[in-house]
C-alpha cells in the first residue's frame, strides 16, 4: 500500500485540496485510491502519533488505525492531507529553517504504517507572505513577539528538503510553488492520486474558481468544454490565457504591512526565493512541478 501524507504547506491551499479529491471520492475508491476526510483521521493519526511516542507501531496498532479510517476498504494508495501533520504555525519557521523538526515528523509518520510505501507532497510558499500569513492565523495579536528569532531573510525550502531527502532518501517528495498553484490545480489533484491525465476528476477548476470573474470562468468552462484539452500543458495555456484577462486582482495580490518589514526586506526575501527554485530542482528524489 502506498501512503500519501500532503503536509501543507500551512496558510497554501486552505484545505481545497482534500476537498477537491473528496468530490471523487467514490470513483478513487473503486481504483483503491482513497481519499478520506480529514474529520476521520486528524484525531486519530494526532493521538497514535502522542502514545507512540516515535516508536514504530505494530501490526495490530496499524490494523486497527486502518479499520478505523478506512472501514476495511481495500487501499492501494491512502491519502491524507493536513498542514498540521508537522507542527503548529508558531514553529513552521524557526530560526534560518523551515520546519526544523522535518525529519522527525517524517519518521513518525511512516511509524504508523511501517509495511507502506510512503510519499510526500508540499506546497511551498514565498515567506515574505508564508510568515505574515502563519502570523495571521496563530493567536499572536504582536508581530514581534511571533517573529521572534525568525530570520526570514535566510529561510531556503531547499535546505529543508535536502534534511529531508538525507534523512529519508528512499521516501519520493513532490513539491511546487503556491504562487503557481491556479495553473498547475488540476496536475496537482492527478498526481497526489496517482491518475493519467485522462482519468475523469471533479474539481479540478475549484482553486481557479476563487480567483477568477465569473463571467470569466464561465466562459472557461464552456471553452474547456467545447475544445477539451489534450494534455497538462495544453490545458495550462488554456487556463493562463484566461486568468490573464480574468483574474479578480484583490484575490492574487497581497498587502504586506508589517513593523520592520521594508519594501526592500520583502523584495530580498522574495528573490531568494526565486532564486531558491533552481536549488530545489537539483535535489535528488524530489520533483519540482512548475507550470
Amino acid at each position: 500500500m502506498q501512503v500519501v501524507f500532503h503536509l501543507g504547506a500551512p496558510c497554501t491551499d486552505q484545505g481545497l485540496l482534500l476537498q477537491s479529491l473528496g468530490k471523487n471520492r467514490a470513483r478513487l475508491a473503486e481504483d483503491g485510491i482513497l481519499a478520506p476526510s480529514i474529520a476521520r483521521y486528524r484525531p486519530l493519526l494526532r493521538d497514535t502519533l502522542r502514545a507512540l511516542k516515535g516508536q514504530t507501531a505494530s501490526r495490530d496498532v496499524q490494523d486497527a488505525l486502518l479499520d478505523a479510517i478506512i472501514d476495511e476498504m481495500p487501499a492501494d494508495r491512502l491519502i491524507f492531507s493536513d498542514p498540521r501533520l508537522v507542527c503548529i504555525h508558531r514553529l513552521v519557521v524557526q530560526g534560518p529553517q523551515i520546519w526544523a523538526m522535518i525529519d522527525r515528523q517524517v519518521a513518525a509518520l511512516r511509524g504508523l504504517f511501517p509495511q507502506a510505501e510512503p510519499e510526500v507532497f508540499i506546497g511551498m510558499r514565498n515567506p515574505a507572505t508564508l510568515i505574515p500569513a502563519l502570523f495571521a492565523a496563530s493567536k499572536f495579536s504582536d508581530f514581534p513577539e511571533f517573529s521572534e528569532n525568525m530570520q526570514p531573510h535566510a529561510v531556503a525550502w531547499s535546505e529543508m528538503l535536502s534534511r529531508l531527502r538525507l534523512a529519508h532518501p528512499d521516501v519520493p517528495v513532490t513539491v511546487w510553488c503556491n504562487e503557481d498553484t491556479p495553473l498547475l490545480w488540476g496536475q496537482l489533484l492527478r498526481e497526489i492520486a496517482d491518475v493519467p491525465f485522462d482519468y475523469p476528476l471533479k474539481g479540478s477548476d475549484d482553486l481557479i474558481e476563487t480567483i477568477m470573474d465569473p463571467t470569466g470562468f464561465n466562459r472557461l468552462q464552456r471553452y474547456l468544454a467545447d475544445n477539451p484539452a489534450q494534455s497538462e500543458i495544453q490545458r495550462r495555456r488554456i487556463v493562463g490565457a484566461f486568468l490573464d484577462r480574468y483574474a479578480i486582482d484583490t484575490a492574487i495580490e497581497e498587502e504586506l504591512d508589517l513593523p520592520g518589514w521594508t519594501p526592500d526586506l520583502i523584495e530580498e526575501i522574495s528573490l531568494a526565493y526565486d532564486d531558491d527554485m533552481a536549488e530545489i530542482a537539483r535535489i535528488p528524489g524530489v520533483t519540482l512541478l512548475t507550470p
